[in-house]
């Protein structure tokens, strides 16, 4: 989507008379989309006068199509400056350039993970993309997915350009471990102005009055044959992505509907229900994998970053996170997005969507959004594992916004447990003990499935890790009752758990994920870096909002830590509606800690810091007829 486009000559007019921003916000309100916060928009007034020194004076022919802020299709991301036009040869060309005002001494590298720096952003140090990783990765997108650029072909020359950047600091930027990004997307800094300027008059020497941007904007959505070619290697290479029984009939069941919808129109929504371990997301990969082979855009949507993560590192092996890094995006980003705009979306831990996405501040309901735009949605969902105050995700709910927006609605469920040693026995019996809700398993259990309740938190950790050195991926989590202190969230010596002599951080704040970095066994996770994920063992710390008294248990909202915001607005609710409230809560901690404890495929080893609770647990386990190992 173009927000902004004119001419080489009528940009530099814009940007000389001051019209260039004004122009460039009136895009947006023409085209309803949200404007960005005021510091994007001094971001732009400092940036475009840049690009104005590099293409005045310059041999860029003055009917060379400009285009500010082009929206990439699959993502709420938009591209900063394009520039289009012919090469002697007649190749029609699309230079794009990334924007940047960082500065030198605040950009540090990250040389142990792939295409990450750490920057002052945002009032902070953080690790982000590097500039040329995002334009190269731009540029993939479109490649992948744009049917012009396939067909014509227009070929893409993405660049960096970092004007506030110190040159005393470049190296810091072009190390060997960014060689493939810096390859791809050479990097410009501040006093490179020239150097930009030739990098774009090598690629366009006639202009072509905007034709090839408007082809660019115009070009329809099918993955790329290259893209399917890889994504198909990359399952094939992966058993745990392999279906089986139930799975593979949701499996068949979703690209049948996907492809009707594609054929005839019919918006249709498909709901699949499937407790923990039943493998929601492997069927998810595996859908998005076929309907992209089946020539349909699709992509795989879950409000909980780590999931996303993971799968997509899970399922790229040793490949550039970039060839499917836009297969995934977050449930907020289908705020501005047409109807029937996507063939297909896949919406994992449906149960986590929220009323509100939040995307520039706007946004009405995720479920909602999603159905609009995708001609097909699926919905994997758990509602036991509703666990924020936010948490909207229903059958009732999808059910709701499918019939408004006329969709067709079918239901299925997934009933094969991988988790928990294959034993549906011991969620039941999970939710029994929890009194989620009574089952007939109240007397025991019978199962081979590890679980044992510990005296320390030291030798439940202990445990866990000697798990961790001889079994595929064992953590230990905790319920969220410890303030995770904003100043130490990077730092492994800062504790922020402290049990008597047991001291622990809360996984630490990085771009790789908790649940699959190395280290991480030595910190404890929470909720929102093990939901959906699974382990080999699970070690549980349950904290002080969840006790056992006078024969039942009991929750304290209380406990919680104030940097949860799980429970954000529990308060107000107890004081205008205390029933309501009460009960909220008690769903809400008890499904967090029915979550936590049905991580583990093998095993589960619990600590509780209530001492009426860790006697209750060992009462029933005493009860059942498990044997720890």
């Amino acid at each position: 989507m173009l927000v902004y486009e004119n001419t080489k000559s009528g940009f530099l007019e814009d940007s000389l008379t001051d019209q260039l921003v004004p122009e460039i916000k009136r895009g947006y309100e023409s085209k309803g989309l949200g404007m960005g916060s005021e510091s994007e928009v001094r971001s732009w007034e400092n940036s475009f006068q840049y690009m104005h020194k590099v293409l005045s004076g310059s041999s860029l022919p003055d009917d060379a199509g400009v285009a500010i802020e082009f929206k990439i299709p699959l993502t709420s991301r938009r591209i900063d400056f394009l520039i289009s036009g012919y090469d002697a040869a007649e190749n029609a060309n699309v230079a794009i350039v990334e924007l940047k005002q960082w500065d030198g001494p605040s950009t540090e590298a990250v040389e142990d993970k792939d295409g990450i720096v750490r920057t002052l952003l945002g009032g902070g140090i953080r690790e982000t993309t590097h500039p040329s990783y995002q334009a190269s990765s731009y540029a993939q997108l479109l490649k992948d997915f744009n049917t012009r650029i396939q067909d014509k072909p227009i070929h893409l020359y993405p660049a960096a350009y970092l004007h506030n950047f110190e040159p005393a600091h470049r190296e810091t930027l072009e190390r060997d471990v960014y060689r493939r990004y810096t390859d791809e997307a050479p990097l410009f800094v501040r006093g490179d102005a020239k150097k930009l300027r030739s990098f774009l008059e090598s690629q366009i020497e006639v202009g072509d009055n905007l034709e090839t941007l408007y082809e660019l904007n115009d070009g329809k959505l099918r993955p790329a044959k290259s893209l399917q070619d890889s994504l198909l290697a990359m399952l094939e290479d992966r058993d745990e992505f392999t279906l089986i029984d139930s799975q593979k009939v949701v499996f068949e069941k979703a690209v049948e509907l996907a492809k009707h919808s594609a054929r005839d129109g019919q918006k249709r929504v498909l709901i699949v229900d499937g407790g923990p371990g039943t493998g929601k997301t492997v069927v998810a990969i595996n859908i998005l994998s076929e309907l992209i082979q089946q020539d349909l855009v699709a992509q795989y949507v879950s409000k909980n970053r780590a999931p996303r993560e993971v799968y997509k590192q899970k399922l790229r092996g040793d490949k550039l996170v970039k060839e499917i890094d836009h297969l995934f995006t977050g449930a907020g980003s289908f705020v501005e997005t047409a109807s029937n705009a996507l063939p297909a979306l896949i919406a994992d831990e449906a149960h986590r969507l929220n009323a509100e996405s939040t995307f520039f501040g706007r946004g009405e309901n995720q479920i909602m959004e999603i159905i609009n735009a995708a001609k097909f949605s699926v919905f994997f969902i758990d509602e036991s594992q509703r666990i924020h105050i936010d948490d909207i995700g229903s059958k009732a709910e999808i059910r709701r916004h499918a019939r408004d927006l006329g969709a067709e609605i079918e239901e299925v469920e997934l009933d094969s447990q991988f988790r928990c040693n294959g034993s549906e026995g011991y969620i039941a019996w999970l939710n029994d003990v929890l009194e989620i809700r009574a089952t007939a398993n109240a007397d025991g259990f019978d199962l081979d499935y590890d679980l044992q309740v510990f005296d320390t938190p030291q030798a439940l950790h202990d445990a866990i890790a000697r798990k961790n050195e001889h079994t595929r991926l064992s953590r230990v989590v905790a319920g969220y009752c410890w303030e995770w202190d904003k100043e130490g969230r990077s730092d492994p010596d800062a504790y922020d758990i402290k049990i008597g002599e047991y001291e622990r951080s809360w996984n630490l704040d990085t771009s790789e994920p908790w649940a699959i970095a190395e280290g991480s066994i030595d910190e404890v996770g929470c909720i929102h870096t093990c939901q959906g994920l699974e382990f080999d063992y699970v070690g549980v710390i349950i904290g002080a909002d969840l006790k056992y008294r006078e024969g039942e248990i009991v929750v304290d909202h209380e406990a919680r830590a104030n940097t949860d915001r799980s429970l954000f607005g529990i308060k107000k609710m107890f004081r205008e509606e205390p029933e309501k409230a009460a009960a909220r809560a008690e769903e809400l901690i008890k499904n967090t800690y029915r979550t936590l404890m049905s991580r583990g495929m093998k095993g589960c080893y619990i600590y509780c810091c209530d001492e009426q609770l860790q006697e209750y647990l060992k009462t029933r386990l005493a009860t059942g007829s498990a044997e720890p190992r």
